[in-house]
Parts: structure tokens; C-alpha cells; sequence
């Protein structure tokens, strides 16, 4: 019943439809939406909102968490709302729009926005639309199945509409921490110690007065587009479990390993799934998705908590379990992603991270979000979060793409998200080089000779010797340095000539 979803007494009244929300908005305004990685967003007011602006032109700058399921971000750019996007997406709709220069898109490391927000940097915040599971006596926001940059929305914002979701479960009250850090120069320390560590309240404190709309909805969220595990990926989750179990022998790991965090994505998905048939047990995550190989963990007895900012999952997985959610809610945490991503608590617990790279070159520098450097991707989400305060910071990817017309090792990365004093590990399904503690000129053949494609092996040695012979702490050949892809744009292959093409395929 809408009343056990709604508990505040005074709130009732402000229910409306969609359709009605919408007209909150008005041309120019700043709007926070709750909703990270294709978790828990909003989803009938954007709709409401695109309609309109079909009809009557209007223009938002539009911060989420990250990015937003049920086509949400296409509908939004294709309804032309758009004119300022961050700090993440991933929808094909919107990115063609960025790329082509309709929307500005502010690509931020995760943990950062709400921060800029809190101290006027960018923002203010107009109005929140938040999706909730219910709204308590006092008046909190119980949000759904992610946090990301919710709480902050609705605490900075003018306004408040917020979307009771009468399908998501009531199992998932309880399950979030919200914790807000104070204003800085005078913060305390973030007080979180383990992963289990619950510092927060379970639900999002606001002035109930703030809320201007409350709308009923019964839309799911949108199931991940992760694949499952493949040859390479399994390959690749093969030489990391070997790097763990000689970090074990070596005696700085032991087989609890640290807690764990994987970006969003088929590879890292999958590589964490790498794990159930390893000697590893009693693990922990800290994370920002828990996506199913958090719960493939759990079935198989080697996960013992894990927390997050969102979950995001599989159709499969996402009716087996928020229909089961209870079973594994004491072993659950959602935070704000301030929070899941914050540099100080990364250090303290000493997370082993594990993020994916579109590319990497020979001297361990990685490209996240920008193809050929130019065209935008996704954008660097939280990876920079974790990669440069993590215990180790691990980037995979397969070596190859588009039928082995590109090659993920490259001379020169085109695009710098993470630096060479980022990453610790690469790995490809070819193997893992361990870069710790290695000068630029002990990277370069161990990379070349452990994650490289064959087909571009000679090519990429080529390459390091011709820039052995010009000198310098990391030798390069400027002149040729970003040569593979403009063979790619000039050619449609990396390789130079047919013949190695058709072997790579």
C-alpha cells in the first residue's frame, strides 16, 4: 500500500503524476538525478520531462551518479533536454551527442562532484529527483538499489521530487549507510574502518519540506550489459589468480587477500567470477557496483561482505536476487559514492583494485574513456578513485579489438586517464607484467613480451628499440609515437600490412 511507503504523515498530499512533476522544471536549471550504473534511478519523471521538452523546449545541466538505465540518457539527449552532462554515462544516444558538441560533458572521477557541489564550485542544485523505496515517519528518503550522489542532491537542492518505486523490495530498507563528511578545513576522519563498518543512517535526512512532488512508479531497473565470462576473460582472471597466489608465497598477501573492487564492465566482472575456483576464502569487498560476481562470491562461500554504492546485475541475477534479498542483506552495505570512492578510505583499508583499460602503452600509462583519443567513451568513473590510492592497482583488457585490428598495447597511449605512477599491474589473456618498482626501461619489454598480442609483438619491439637509439629516461619517437592510430584512422588496422591482419583475426 502507498501509505507503508509513504509514513510521513504530511506527505501525502504532495502526490502528483509524472506529468505534473515535470512542469518543476525550468530552462536552465542545475538538476541532481539519483541513479548509478543502471541502478536506481529515477525513471517516470525524466520520461515526463523529455515529453515535454518535446513539445516546449527546454535546456537542464543534468549530474547523476553515474550512468542511468531504462534508456534514460538516450530518451534525454534525443529529446534535446540536455545541454550540460556529468560526471558519467554510457549510453551510445548521448555519447554520439557529446562527441558531436550538443552536450558538454564534464568527465570526473567519481568521488569528486559532490564535493565541488558542497563548496559551490559548480552547481547549485535545483532539484533532486531521487527514487525511493519509502519515505519514513520523519520525513527520510529511503533510497533503492544504489546510492552514488543521491543524499547530497537532496540535501544541497531547492527542491525535491521524489519516485516511490512500489517494485523495488522493502527488503531494501536497512540496507544503506548514509554518511555526509563535514565541511572542510575542519573534517574529522571519515570513520570508516572495515568494509562493514556502518558510520551512517539508513536513510537520506532532508527537510521534508523540501519535497515538492511525490510520484508512484512500478518500472524495474535496467539489466546490466555485462557478458559472461569468455576464453580471454577466464585467461585473464587466470594470471591474476596466479600474481595472488605468488603475493601469498611471497608473504604480502594472505589467502583473505585485501577487500576488492572492480570496475563496472564485462572483464572485471569477470575476473572477479575467476575467483570461486581459487584457494582464496573469507574475502571482502569495497567497492562501487556490486555487480554478479558479488553474488556468484557469496553462493560459493568465498565472499563474507561486500560494500558498495550500487547493485547492478544481470536480468538473471536481478530477479533471483532482490527476490532473495534478505538472505544476503546482513552482508550488504550501500554508501554514497563520496564515501565508497574516497582516496582516505581506499588507503586505510588497502583495496586491491581492479579496473579496465581500453588501452595501455609500453611504459604502463592507461586510457579509459577516449577512443583514438578523441571520441569519448564512457568517461574515467571511479577507476582514478581507487587506482591511485589503492594497495594495488591492477588495469585489464583484452589485447586485441575489432578482430584484432586494434591493438590494446600500444606505443603511446592517445588518451591519459591514469598514469604510469598509477598502475602496478597490467594483464591481458596473453599474461600480466608486474610493474612495481621497475624504470620505465625494464616496462617496456615486459609488457611487450607479457601482454601483447603476437601479431603486434615485433612490431611494438620495433618500435622500443628505434626509441632505445634516440636516449631518454622513457624513450619515445615522437614522430611516430602516436603512428598506430593514425594508421588506424588512415587504414582501419594497426597492423601494417594485410597479411598479419588476417593472421590476427
Amino acid at each position: 500500500m502507498s501509505s507503508d511507503r509513504v509514513r510521513h504523515p504530511g506527505l501525502m498530499n504532495k502526490v502528483v503524476s509524472a506529468e505534473e512533476a515535470a512542469l518543476l522544471f525550468k530552462d536552465g536549471m542545475t538538476v541532481g538525478m539519483s541513479g548509478f550504473t543502471r541502478a536506481g534511478e529515477a525513471k517516470a519523471v525524466p520520461m515526463a520531462l523529455a515529453e515535454r521538452a518535446r513539445k516546449d523546449p527546454l535546456k537542464i545541466s543534468l549530474i547523476t551518479g553515474a550512468s542511468l538505465g531504462n534508456d534514460l540518457d538516450k530518451t534525454l539527449a534525443e529529446a534535446h533536454v540536455l545541454s550540460r552532462r556529468m560526471p558519467f554515462q554510457a549510453d551510445p544516444a548521448l555519447r554520439k551527442a557529446i562527441n558531436d558538441g550538443e552536450v558538454m560533458f564534464v568527465d570526473q572521477h567519481l568521488s569528486e562532484t559532490v564535493e565541488m557541489l558542497r563548496t559551490r564550485q559548480i552547481g547549485p542544485v535545483d532539484i533532486a529527483v531521487i527514487e525511493a523505496v519509502a519515505i519514513t515517519e520523519q520525513g527520510g528518503i529511503v533510497p533503492t538499489t544504489s546510492v552514488g550522489n543521491s543524499a547530497s542532491f537532496a540535501i544541497l537542492a531547492d527542491k525535491v521530487i521524489v519516485e516511490i518505486n512500489l517494485n523495488q523490495p522493502d527488503a531494501l530498507e536497512g540496507l544503506h549507510d548514509i554518511y555526509i563528511p563535514t565541511h572542510r578545513p575542519t573534517r574529522m576522519p571519515i570513520p570508516v574502518v572495515t568494509p562493514e563498518s556502518r558510520v551512517g543512517l539508513p536513510f537520506i535526512p532532508i527537510d521534508p519540506d523540501k519535497i515538492a512532488a511525490i510520484v508512484f512508479t512500478e518500472k524495474l531497473d535496467s539489466s546490466s550489459t555485462i557478458l559472461p565470462p569468455d576464453d580471454e576473460t577466464r585467461d585473464i582472471a587466470g594470471h591474476l589468480a596466479s600474481f595472488f597466489l605468488n603475493e601469498v608465497k611471497q608473504g604480502r598477501l594472505t589467502h583473505r587477500l585485501q577487500p576488492l573492487q572492480a570496475g563496472i564492465g564485462t572483464i572485471a566482472n569477470a575476473v572477479l567470477h575467476g575467483l570461486v575456483d581459487t584457494p582464496f576464502h573469507d574475502l571482502t569487498m569495497y567497492s562501487e557496483v556490486l555487480q554478479d560476481s558479488t553474488f556468484d562470491l557469496f553462493d560459493a562461500g568465498k565472499l563474507k561482505f561486500a560494500s558498495g554504492s550500487s547493485i547492478t546485475l544481470s536480468e538473471e541475477k536481478y530477479h533471483i536476487i532482490l527476490k532473495d534479498l534478505v538472505n544476503y542483506k546482513s552482508r550488504l552495505i550501500l554508501r554514497p559514492q563520496e564515501i565508497s570512492n574516497h582516496p582516505e578510505v581506499v588507503r586505510r583499508l588497502g583495496i586491491i583494485c581492479i579496473n579496465t583499460a581500453l588501452e595501455f602503452d609500453i611504459y604502463g600509462n592507461v586510457n579509459s574513456t577516449h577512443v583514438s583519443g578523441t571520441k569519448m567513451m564512457n568517461g574515467i568513473g571511479g577507476s582514478g578513485d581507487f587506482a591511485r590510492n589503492g594497495y594495488l592497482s591492477v588495469f585489464v583488457t583484452k589485447a586485441t579489438a575489432k578482430d584484432g585490428r586494434i591493438s590494446s598495447v600500444v606505443p603511446m597511449v592517445s588518451h591519459v586517464d591514469h598514469t604510469e605512477h598509477d598502475v602496478d599491474i597490467v594483464a591481458t589473456e596473453f599474461g600480466l607484467a608486474d610493474l612495481r618498482g621497475l624504470a620505465p626501461r625494464e616496462r617496456a619489454p615486459l609488457i611487450i613480451a607479457n601482454c601483447c598480442h603476437p601479431a603486434y609483438r615485433e612490431q611494438l619491439m620495433d618500435y622500443y628499440r628505434d626509441a632505445l637509439k634516440l636516449g631518454g629516461h622513457t624513450p619515445h619517437m615522437l614522430k611516430d609515437a602516436l603512428s598506430w592510430h593514425t594508421r588506424l584512422s588512415d587504414t582501419g588496422s594497426m597492423l601494417k600490412d594485410a597479411e598479419t591482419v588476417a593472421k590476427a583475426g
